[in-house]
């Protein structure tokens, strides 16, 4: 069965006449008036016809560009075809190296549009360290009072399981000159710099453009709980009913699965979402071999593993994401990619009422990458460069009567002193303290002081705001108004028009020499006047609308195979029935009081009251 729908774009009913119609309409209104200053209605269809779109002209292959040749992985087997691999081969059946761990991120913009990384463009002025400090640093947090803490711990969480460039070579590294009051420890700085693509073939002809591996895979397969490739995954499973070793198991083997703390950028966060998924895998198991006592460990494991992964994409597109982009248009947008414009009751009571994605929502349908081979893209990495979302205080209480437990900074649970708050601090006081303290707003003058001085577990101190600028120049990101042109969003003629702030535009003018072409995608972004209840940027929305539903479409274990006879009944039966507030209460039922009212997990929770 082949489940590879790569059809030439401009074919299928995309290219149809109603459809470019409405993308054309839907460009129109949106630059004349706006998709979130419409009517729900109206500004669905906006939205459907960008994404319509965006799907014909923002998706481009890499994969066609000179590589050496790179043997496939094996031949697809019967356990192929109801499994997830470790480094996500096989996923696509008729191209199985598709998406799997080593392969490259793929483009949102034309590639005769990315700049190759030139030190003279990498490093120009304003340097990377320059923007940090005149535009990044945090003074006061900016709170952003909609959401709370966990949708910081949430998205690192799930960055875990979608990209990574990999770990950095020593030699050659980026030398960011300094200005003279620069209190930084070396100089120059140093910023190491992104591996180069082992797949790229040496000989390729000049202006070829640059090109990176996901040292992941790139499917929505939890790899950040089930490891990233086989002999990870065996490191991480107790070989028992399926399940996974806890933190504080005892473990037989040592290795970086067992380590994680290791790991650039782990926090308690991350600590706290890692603990509370493998614990839900468990139960997972637990159902299942309830309701199918033959599965042996492998049988149990595997379809956990499918259960909890849907789960958590779920969670990701129907609560985390209208969380923090709450407009009433975005809420139904995208719970609309789950269910369909049929809705959650209508799927509960008749399953999938249709063919299409747009009743019936996205599960459940036809595999289709959209004439492109399904990869992220650096673009999508690019808009997900949200550090402002951390706070640097973090005031750990308790869930039974709000009581101060402990204060501490985002340097003390970071590394492996995560480790030791969580084994030293009750788990639901800590998913407690996120939940009733606000994470930062995605926005200039709020970059976490703590991230701009970050203790790399090797040691090397990392100013991770000017990395995320350097990174963006780096992988030939196109500044701000070139990304919203390539987007077909109305670019900034000036200053004044990047930000209603007046007080930034001076700033930002100053910084960029009266150039507001040379403004970094993420200053422009963090400088935008947000849509009503967002955290984030519009135009970080586009490649949302165009990626968060490609993640869906492309993954045939979230469409073709998304069937009971996969993830069999009861499996299904776990997806439908649990949400991100399910999984804390069963887990940690201390939290009822502060949970209870709530409709979504990532809203701000109730706050117990202090016992005299």
């Amino acid at each position: 069965m082949s489940t590879r729908r790569c059809t030439p774009r401009g074919s299928g009913y995309r290219s149809s006449l109603p459809w470019r119609l409405l993308a054309g309409l839907a460009g129109y209104v949106d630059r004349r008036v706006g998709w979130d200053k419409l009517a729900v209605i109206p500004g669905l269809l906006t939205i459907l016809g960008l994404r319509v779109r965006y799907r014909r002209e923002n998706l481009h292959d890499t994969t066609h560009l000179p590589s050496v040749n790179l043997p496939d992985p094996a031949p697809p087997s019967a356990k192929h075809r109801v499994a997830r691999t470790a480094d996500g081969s096989h996923n696509d059946l008729d191209e199985p190296r598709m998406g799997m761990a080593g392969t490259r991120f793929g483009r949102n913009v034309p590639l005769d549009r990315i700049a190759p990384a030139k030190p003279e463009d990498v490093l120009s002025s304003p340097n990377p360290r320059e923007v940090s400090r005149a535009l990044f640093t945090r003074h006061e947090l900016v709170p952003a009072t909609t959401v709370n803490s966990l949708v910081a711990a949430w998205l690192q969480f799930m960055i875990r399981d979608w990209f990574s460039h990999g770990t950095s070579p020593t030699d050659r590294p980026w030398e960011v000159p300094l200005m003279a009051d620069d209190r930084w420890p070396e100089r120059p700085m140093r910023i190491m710099r992104t591996p180069d693509d082992p797949t790229r073939d040496p000989n390729a002809p000049a202006g070829t453009p640059d090109t990176r591996v996901n040292a992941f895979s790139h499917w929505w397969d939890a790899s950040q709980i089930y490891g990233a490739d086989a002999d990870e995954q065996r490191r991480l499973r107790t070989g028992t009913l399926g399940k996974l070793y806890l933190w504080d198991d005892e473990r037989p083997t040592p290795g970086p699965a067992t380590d994680p703390s290791s790991i650039p950028g782990f926090w308690l966060g991350l600590a706290m979402m890692h603990d509370l998924f493998t614990r839900e895998h468990n139960a997972i198991c637990d159902q299942l071999h309830a309701a199918y006592p033959a599965w042996d460990d492998e049988e149990l494991f595997q379809r956990a593993r499918l259960v909890n992964a849907a789960l958590l994409a779920k969670i990701h597109t129907t609560e985390w994401t209208p969380a923090v982009i709450s407009h009433p248009t975005t809420v139904k947008a995208l719970r609309t990619n789950w269910w369909g414009l049929a809705g959650e009751r209508v799927h509960d009571l008749f399953g999938r009422v249709s063919d299409s994605e747009i009743i019936s929502g996205i599960p459940g349908g036809e595999t289709d990458h959209y004439g492109i081979p399904y990869a992220l893209t650096e673009e999508f990495v690019a808009v997900y460069r949200m550090h402002p979302l951390i706070r640097d205080d973090w005031h750990l209480r308790s869930a039974a009567d709000n009581a101060t437990l402990r204060e501490c900074t985002f340097r003390e649970i970071a590394g492996p002193k995560a480790l030791q708050v969580l084994q030293t601090v009750d788990a639901a006081d800590l998913l407690y303290s996120f939940g009733t303290l606000p994470p930062g707003l995605v926005t200039l003058h709020n970059f976490p002081r703590f991230l701009q001085e970050y203790e790399r577990p090797d040691g090397h101190l990392q100013d991770l705001a000017a990395t995320d600028i350097l990174r963006n120049r780096e992988m030939g990101v196109p500044r701000y108004n070139e990304f919203r042109r390539l987007l077909r969003m109305k670019p900034a003629e000036c200053f004044e028009e990047l930000t209603d702030n007046p007080a930034w535009a001076k700033e930002i003018k100053r910084l960029y020499a009266g150039d507001v072409e040379k403004v970094d995608l993420t200053v422009g972004m963090f400088a935008e006047t947000l849509p009503a209840g967002f955290a984030f940027s519009d135009t970080a929305f586009r490649i949302f609308i165009l990626m968060a539903s490609r993640r869906l479409n492309s993954d045939r274990f979230f469409t073709e195979y998304y069937t009971p006879a996969v993830y069999s009944k009861a499996g299904m039966a776990w997806i439908d029935d649990n949400t991100m507030l399910t999984v804390l209460l069963r887990h940690h039922p201390e939290l009822r009081p502060a949970l209870a009212g709530l409709s979504n997990a990532f809203a701000p929770w109730n706050t117990a009251p202090r016992t005299v």
